[in-house]
Order: structure tokens, then C-alpha cells, then sequence
């Protein structure tokens, strides 16, 4: 928002110093979306495990005190996606010491569900349920990140051209 304002207010102005600023921070949110995308091919094994692990760290603060946003996400995580646990259920049995899940993990939803058997909870990983969603929406995340691209590349382009207009109306008036 602040970059916006100021190329916003540097075109209103016609002012270069703003022009110019607005250009080279356009630039480097640009360059370091392209580096962090590249980054995120490269070392996608590595970035896999990190989650995972991470994860399953959250897994522990499942229910605690001033964790309602991440006990919620993990509840409709579960609930939407038919799934528990981030490898499987039996990753709950080490957040909660005994042989239990959450209802959310529950095939039939009622209180107290997560104390009966395997049998009727959700089989599926979360991680890898969540993640070949993701997959399957591909084009719709490649193309948001298209449009975003091409949209900064336009601010950077028409910033320029402002800015060389500017210069050059500056020389023929001086």
C-alpha cells in the first residue's frame, strides 16, 4: 500500500524523485517474488520435510490456551479434506498420550467420536490430501501469479515512461 502511494502521488505531482522511488521498490518486491518462486522449485523436498515437521509442532498446541485460530484451521482441515493428522491419525496419539483424535477426525461427527476406534476416523494425511488439492489447482495459483506478475511488470513500465517524460519535459523547459 505504501509503494502504491507513492506512485500514486509522485504521478500526480509529476515528481521523479517519487516516480523513481516507487519504480526501484516496485522492482525489488518483483525480483524478490522471483527469487523466493525459484527458491521455492529448487528446494521443494527440503521446504516438504520442514513443513511437515512444523506441523506436526503444531499439532501440540491443538486445543490450548489462545490457540483457537490454529485449533479451528486444524478442525476444518480435517473436516473439509476427510483427513487426519499430518502423516495420519496416529499423530494425534502423541499430542494427546493415548489412542484418541479429535472429532474432527471423525467419519460420523458426535462428542466424544475421537475416543472410539480407528476404525471411525479418516485414514487419509492431511499433508498429502491438502497438498494434492493444491496440485489440482495448479493453473488457477499459476495464473493469480501471472496476473500479478504482469500487473507490476505494467507499474513498472508506465512508472519509467513517466518518469522519461518528465525528464524530458524538464530539459525542454529549462
Amino acid at each position: 500500500m505504501a509503494i502504491g502511494f507513492v506512485g500514486c502521488i509522485g504521478a500526480l505531482k509529476e515528481n521523479k524523485c517519487l516516480l523513481l522511488t516507487f519504480f526501484v521498490m516496485l522492482l525489488l518486491v518483483f525480483l524478490l517474488e522471483a527469487t523466493i518462486a525459484i527458491l521455492f522449485f529448487a528446494y521443494t523436498d527440503k521446504i516438504d520435510r520442514y513443513a511437515q515437521q512444523d506441523l506436526k509442532k503444531g499439532l501440540h498446541l491443538y486445543g490450548t490456551q489462545g490457540n483457537v485460530g490454529l485449533t479451528n484451521a486444524w478442525s476444518i482441515i480435517q473436516t473439509d479434506f476427510r483427513c487426519c493428522g499430518v502423516s495420519n491419525y496416529t499423530d494425534w496419539f502423541e499430542v494427546y498420550n493415548a489412542t484418541r483424535v479429535p472429532d474432527s477426525c471423525c467419519l460420523e461427527f458426535s462428542e466424544s467420536c475421537g475416543l472410539h476406534a480407528p476404525g471411525t476416523w479418516w485414514k487419509a494425511p492431511c499433508y498429502e490430501t491438502v497438498k494434492m488439492w493444491l496440485q489440482e489447482n495448479l493453473l488457477a495459483v499459476g495464473v493469480f501469479g501471472l496476473c500479478t506478475a504482469l500487473v507490476q511488470i505494467l507499474g513498472l513500465t508506465f512508472a519509467m515512461t513517466m518518469y522519461c517524460q518528465v525528464v524530458k519535459a524538464d530539459t525542454y523547459c529549462a
